[in-house]
């Protein structure tokens, strides 16, 4: 096999990897002491490489001999994450060695066999979270990941399975349709309080819109990447003028109000139901 780079060949197959890996691609051992004295790639630890740009947390998780995990790896999956833990989360698979001391990380060992620079499973993923997190961000996170289409059936079950008894009920509850994390969450805390939604309804005149309460309450999660800006508030105002003449009620909320302030938005809703039961 002819001669490659080390940072070639670790760029081609995604920025980290074993030693042996890197060899199967033309890389000796000669080029890679080269490549490491000429700070072009870095050894996390023995028979291990990367990029120097390679994510900090993958670098930091194969120094300790597994990889990220927990919300930190869901975040690189492009999953909706309420809240992360500030300590570092390390996937180890099932039988992995634990390298060196971390005081301040969270060593994970569910099932499964670590691969260098690879993220866990996803259903791993949502375990960790699961177990790491609260409630909300759990569902939050699994709403999203079944947006996003990554869970397939033997995942579903397989989590379902390795979950606390007391969270099993939430992968019933969740489905695909939420757009965001804020749906999510609006939805399973209505339900903690007994109170039913239909979601993604259809509007003839508006459109789609997140949820319906009762006959003629509808409720908007405004997140602030769909909703800034002059042009997108327009918008919104014509299509609750348009519901409004429907003899539709809309209330708007926005992130800061449903993260940090559920109990306004719970004041908001129940006041507008009651006033609707009165009418």
């Amino acid at each position: 096999m002819s001669f490659r780079r080390a940072d070639v060949a670790l760029r081609s197959v995604g920025r980290m990897a074993r030693t042996r890996e890197l060899m199967r691609l033309g890389v000796t051992d000669s080029e890679l002491a080269r490549a490491v004295r000429a700070g072009a790639i870095i050894r996390p630890r023995q028979g291990v490489y990367a990029l120097p740009d390679a994510s900090p947390d993958l670098v930091h998780a194969a120094e300790h001999g597994g990889t990220i995990g927990c919300c930190a790896a869901g975040v690189l999956y492009g999953l909706w994450i309420l809240r992360a833990p500030k300590t570092a989360h390390v996937w180890m698979g099932a039988a992995g060695t634990h390298r060196g001391s971390c005081t301040s990380c969270r060593i994970h060992w569910d099932a499964g066999t670590v691969s260098v620079g690879v993220l866990p499973p996803i259903a791993n993923v949502l375990l960790q979270i699961a177990q790491c997190a609260d409630e909300d961000t759990f569902f939050a996170a699994l709403e999203s990941a079944l947006r996003k289409s990554l869970l397939r059936a033997r995942d579903i079950l397989w989590l379902t399975r390795h979950l606390p008894v007391q969270l099993r009920w939430l992968v019933a509850f969740a489905r695909a349709d939420a757009d965001s994390g804020l749906e999510s969450l609006i939805r399973l805390r209505l339900h903690r309080l007994g109170i039913d939604v239909r979601t993604q309804v259809h509007i003839a005149g508006v459109g789609e819109v997140d949820f319906v309460i009762g006959a003629r309450l509808i409720v908007e999660a405004d997140g602030r990447a769909n909703h800034d800006g002059d042009d997108m508030r327009a918008k919104d105002l014509q299509r609750d003028a348009v519901a409004a003449a429907q003899g539709y009620q809309t209330l708007r909320f926005t992130y800061a109000m449903i993260v940090r302030d559920w109990e306004m938005v719970v004041e908001a809703i129940v006041g507008a139901l009651a006033h609707d039961l009165r009418d």
